[in-house]
């Protein structure tokens, strides 16, 4: 039976990168949820499409191809269409882009369907906003990772830095604070810390303690 491990939080706590490092130690798929929204938001800029028309971005949507692959490391891929976007989802405004449509339930429906066939097949790791309630609530292990919104901010200042991008800390502050309160309040399967999830706050941690955190509750499960 495949073991599934399911990673809950907000923006900026790390998610993606804790996770990859946990399914890499045991061996497991990583799925970063995060990454198929990032598509949609993507695909919505790239074609102005309004992220805040529900309407036209379902209709303009629903037949876009999103599909995971894996390349000789094992690193997850994102394609849209047959196209590899991987690299081109990660800036600030596709993320923004991403918290919006992901508020969708057509748009939902659509990426949970793809997610939980992947976890059907094999040993997974997955993250995002809503594994543990929505997408494999009979997870095996279930963690709600988070961090204060300051040192967030800080990790995605110093992130957009090493790419090259300036940035405001004070004002990455407040876009992490909005975020925080859309993807917690938003109709459609709001990010919540289900009753059976594990808090782990990294505020203080390092990414190897926080990585030695999550497996050792998963070992223990």
């Amino acid at each position: 039976m495949p073991y599934s491990i399911a990673i809950d939080g907000p923006a900026g706590a790390g998610k993606s990168t804790i996770a990859k490092a946990v399914a890499r130690e045991l061996g497991y798929v990583y799925i970063d949820t995060g990454a198929m929204y990032r598509t949609v938001g993507y695909y919505c800029i790239c074609n102005g499409i309004p992220i805040n028309d529900e309407t036209s971005v379902v209709e303009h949507t629903k037949d876009i191809d999103i599909s995971i692959a894996y390349d000789d490391s094992g690193v997850q891929q994102v394609f849209l269409n047959g196209e590899n976007v991987s690299s081109k989802i990660r800036t600030q405004e596709v993320g923004e882009a991403a918290s919006k449509v992901s508020q969708y339930q057509p748009v939902r429906d659509k990426l949970v369907s793809l997610q939980q066939k992947l976890a059907s097949k094999a040993s997974v790791v997955m993250d995002g906003r809503d594994i543990g309630s929505k997408v494999l609530p009979d997870a095996d292990t279930k963690i709600y990772l988070t961090a204060s919104v300051e040192e967030r901010a800080r990790r995605r200042a110093r992130e957009l830095e090493q790419r090259g991008e300036s940035c405001d800390i004070r004002e990455v502050e407040r876009e992490i604070a909005e975020r925080d309160h859309r993807d917690m309040n938003r109709a459609n399967s709001p990010l919540v810390q289900v009753p059976d999830a594990v808090l782990v706050d990294s505020s203080d941690l390092t990414i190897d303690e926080t990585i030695d955190a999550i497996l050792d509750i998963a070992m223990k499960r």
